[in-house]
């Protein structure tokens, strides 16, 4: 009855787990449609999509310690009671002010989700084999949450209005604060962090105005403002970093990156996390502008990322068991190269075939360091410590998703830019202008497009390509050790480790 309970638990948590993270994709295929509606200009666009990936990188540290401290039940409780209500009310907005705080502020509940699901899977299962293979079922939701997000978006905007990309959440929070409460534990602990509201001010104000400044360097032409931004978000770091060293209790135990291993799996979420969002921006729009297909279709045809994460994060625990967690996460990121390399070969009769077959590739084997890797984040520290170390990999989750959608979403702007002799800024800016254009003179101007566009795609696959090979040389050289390794650890050894 016991183990019954417990994995009952586990699955409510991955509820709230996939929800999170499906909400920062969802709006990929939902953007259009509900810019339209809302009268949306382009900066209230950028707003209305990132806000929520902002809220969410920016407060998790502060979450994550919070979690500790009062109840990781009771932090998850507070954040699906918000998180429900907050999405109804994104679900009727009425203009883009009221959509974009209503996104700002699921991104606070958001972030009071992610840490506080992972945390507790660490007070349920003790046992390391279970704990791993019950991590291994927590990324999966997470990760293809995110790829999935698109997908189910694009399914519903067949049949409702785009307020219904909202609505999916309400439910499975009403259930998860009917039955939390009886299958999930409460845990919090006297040696969690202090949660200083200097150091909560400075993590925040870091996280968003670097996000802030990548992001408007994609769209503003004066780069004055985000540069400062950079500047000023990265001098605010490297003051909350030496703030943090300092105190005896910190916000974020920041000595943990002593840990080779620990750092090693940290950087390489976050690049894995640049070369996944960046990819899945630009094949969800290869789908709609330039194969001309619909949300739906473009939807199942995106499917296979999705997919990918899934059958790479359960299959991991198995894959430990007969190699190295560090050969099964090296490997893993070699298939992801090579699912880049597909991509770069896209175009003609055969770019829907290989558009879905590189996309599958390139998540699957991602699958190994998103679950064991996480799983050695969590592993490396003592359970009351969980929550802050959760909010470590969730963070670095995160950004690296966010700096994906910046970043790789400025190199194929400029690709594109560069091979339309800057007459055109965007494709969908090149759709609307070729319908007002002679039919002759419209379908050459869209035709020029769509191929630029296509070498972006190409361009993103490469880099992507690069990122993961470039993670397969880093992981072994960094010599990660196993979870057991770390985790039989004292918390002051591990740090030195």
């Amino acid at each position: 009855m016991r183990v019954n309970r417990t994995w009952l638990g586990l699955i409510l948590l991955m509820l709230p787990t996939c929800l999170v993270a499906l909400d920062t994709t969802a709006l990929l295929l939902a953007l259009p449609r509900l810019s339209a509606d809302l009268g949306a200009d382009n900066v209230e666009q950028l707003w209305i999509s990132d806000s929520y990936g902002f809220m969410v990188a920016g407060l998790l540290i502060t979450m994550g310690t919070l979690g500790d401290r009062i109840g990781r039940r009771r932090l998850l409780m507070i954040g699906a009671a918000a998180f429900a209500v907050l999405s109804v009310v994104a679900a009727f907005a009425v203009d883009p002010l009221m959509l974009i705080v209503a996104r700002a502020l699921l991104g606070v509940a958001g972030a009071t989700l992610a840490p506080s699901t992972l945390a507790l899977i660490t007070n349920m299962f003790r046992d390391e084999r279970r704990r791993g293979k019950a991590i291994a079922m927590w990324a999966t939701c997470q990760f293809a949450g995110g790829a999935i997000g698109p997908v189910l978006a694009g399914l519903l905007l067949q049949y409702f209005w785009w307020g219904s990309v909202f609505l999916v959440s309400v439910p499975a929070m009403a259930l998860l604060l009917i039955a939390g409460p009886v299958l999930l534990p409460e845990f919090r602990s006297d040696r969690a962090g202090r949660l200083e509201p200097a150091g909560v001010g400075m993590s925040l104000a870091a996280v968003l105005l670097m996000i802030y400044g990548i992001k408007q360097l994609t769209v503003e032409s004066a780069p004055l403002v985000p540069a400062v931004a950079l500047a000023v978000g990265a001098a605010i770091g490297v003051a909350f970093v030496r703030r943090q060293l300092r105190l005896q209790m910190p916000l974020l135990d920041l000595r943990l990156l002593r840990s080779r291993p620990f750092t090693a799996v940290l950087v390489a979420l976050v690049f894995a996390g640049i070369a996944m969002a960046g990819t899945g921006l630009l094949v969800t729009q290869y789908l709609q502008n330039v194969l001309g297909y619909s949300p739906a279709v473009s939807a199942v045809l995106f499917a296979p990322m999705g997919l990918g994460v899934a059958v790479g994060t359960m299959a991991a625990p198995a894959l430990a068991r007969r190699m190295t967690p560090t050969t099964a996460i090296t490997g893993g990121l070699a298939v992801s190269a090579l699912g880049g390399l597909l991509l770069v070969g896209v175009a003609g009769a055969h770019a829907v075939p290989l558009v879905m077959t590189g996309i599958a590739v390139l998540a699957l084997g991602t699958g190994p360091l998103f679950a064991l890797g996480t799983g050695l984040v969590v592993g490396s520290v003592p359970p009351e410590r969980a929550g802050s170390a959760a909010s470590m990999s969730e963070t670095g989750n995160y950004i690296g998703g966010s700096l994906g959608f910046a970043l790789l979403g400025m190199v194929a702007a400029v690709v594109y830019r560069s091979r339309m002799d800057a007459t055109s800024d965007s494709l969908a800016g090149a759709v609307a202008a070729s319908r007002r254009l002679p039919a002759g003179q419209g379908a050459e101007l869209l035709h020029t497009a769509r191929e630029a566009f296509t070498a972006s795609l190409h361009v993103t696959g490469a880099v992507a390509a690069v990122i993961f090979a470039g993670l397969a040389v880093l992981i072994p050289t960094m010599r990660p050790a196993t979870p057991t390794t770390l985790a039989a650890l004292p918390d002051h050894e591990a740090s030195r480790s």
